[in-house]
């Protein structure tokens, strides 16, 4: 018999920036269940581990080196969040920086870059709030209600409302989308949206407020309530009224890095999954000698490698520049499958012992979870599949 090797089931399919996966491994180490479980418990936010990824460098991965960053690839930033689920740990306290982060380098001024990226890179600013989704619109982007007017000296007046924005009691800045042009002067749905790239700090002595949700996963989320709160003109981020370009352009690289973390996941699954197979006996045997343990086991870890192909083909082409829409959500989708597949299977081999916090167990299962519903639900993935890939009618 093959002798186990549990590193076999983390091990990437293209041996790339190994360097970099042993690195963040190393850094997990300090920060095991116990620390996440505290954590669950007080609602709190993991200030350690966000600060210790920053001061090694790894949440500046995508920042230029001209602007104080390491000016990696995608697929560079993928290792970091993929271990760092493989590991245990979660990357949802401070993801957001890196797929913000887009909107930021490629349609923002250079002043805006000069200003803020360098501060980014050093973790004297975080980027983590992304005031995008609405309570009465959810999904349809096009449908938002937050208006930012503009006054005569050429300011903002912000009213509105945003729900899930998640960090955004952790971040000293905030990516805005609102509606610059009202929506029966556009021409089509997504014209006259804009984006903003506000000091939180500044705004919440301004009239915005913030409100934290008491959800399933410690994520930190928030509603953020605008009420005439004023920005200056320089926080307008590329063309007045191009917002919902921008913010779609970052979407691909946002489905990508969250299938990276999906793929960590599915692999901390599977490696439990099995190490508990072997060691636990019953009547005399391990359980994973059982083909009910076994097999559910096999058949997910298979799922999980052919979804990794899917995001390792997404982030290469998003590397080489190529549009990779099609390719971001299937590998979003896949993914996200596969990890939840592999949790639950997870949890039926743990069987009762799973529901025990010490095991991290349930803990990642509920994380698992978030991702058949965020950033993108599945149905939406198949819309857009449907109408832009396989020219299939609009679905209603």
């Amino acid at each position: 018999m093959t002798q186990y090797d549990p590193d076999m089931i983390t091990m990437p399919l293209v041996p790339a920036w190994q360097d970099i996966r042993d690195a963040v491994s190393r850094l997990c180490e300090d920060f095991p269940n116990a620390y996440w479980m505290k954590l669950d418990k007080e609602d709190a936010y993991p200030h350690d581990f966000v600060n210790a990824l920053t001061k090694s460098g790894f949440l500046g991965a995508l920042i230029p080196e001209e602007y104080g960053g390491s000016g990696l690839p995608l697929t560079a930033a993928g290792a970091v969040l993929e271990t760092i689920h493989a590991k245990g740990c979660n990357a949802a306290a401070c993801h957001a920086q890196m797929y913000t982060m887009g909107t930021v380098l490629k349609h923002g001024s250079e002043a805006q870059k000069q200003k803020y990226l360098p501060k980014i890179a050093t973790g004297e600013l975080r980027l983590q709030a992304f005031g995008v989704t609405e309570p009465t619109t959810g999904s349809d982007t096009t449908q938002l209600k937050t208006k930012a007017e503009k006054t005569d000296s050429g300011t903002y007046i912000v009213n509105g409302q945003k729900v899930w924005t998640s960090r955004a009691f952790e971040s000293d800045l905030m990516l805005l989308l609102a509606r610059t042009t009202p929506a029966d002067q556009c021409k089509k749905r997504s014209d006259g949206m804009s984006v903003f790239l506000i000091d939180m700090n500044e705004a919440k002595k301004n009239g915005m407020s913030l409100s934290k949700i008491d959800a399933m996963i410690n994520h930190n989320t928030c509603e953020v309530f605008f009420d005439n709160v004023e920005i200056p003109a320089d926080t307008l981020v590329g063309e007045e009224g191009k917002g919902f370009k921008y913010i779609v352009d970052s979407m691909n690289a946002e489905r990508i890095l969250i299938a990276y973390e999906c793929i960590g996941d599915a692999k901390y699954f599977v490696e439990k999954a099995c190490d508990y197979a072997n060691d636990r006996s019953v009547f005399g045997r391990p359980i994973g000698a059982n083909q009910g343990i076994q097999f559910p086991i096999a058949q997910t870890y298979a799922q999980a490698q052919a979804a990794e192909l899917m995001v390792t083909k997404a982030a290469t082409m998003f590397d080489a520049g190529v549009p990779s829409g099609a390719e971001a959500n299937m590998a979003k989708l896949l993914a996200a499958d596969a990890s939840w597949a592999t949790a639950e299977v997870c949890m039926q081999t743990y069987g009762g012992f799973a529901f025990a916090r010490e095991y991290g167990i349930e803990r990642k299962w509920r994380e698992a979870r978030l991702y058949q519903t965020a950033p993108i639900s599945k149905n939406m993935v198949f819309g857009y599949l449907g109408q832009h890939v396989l020219g299939l009618p609009r679905s209603y």
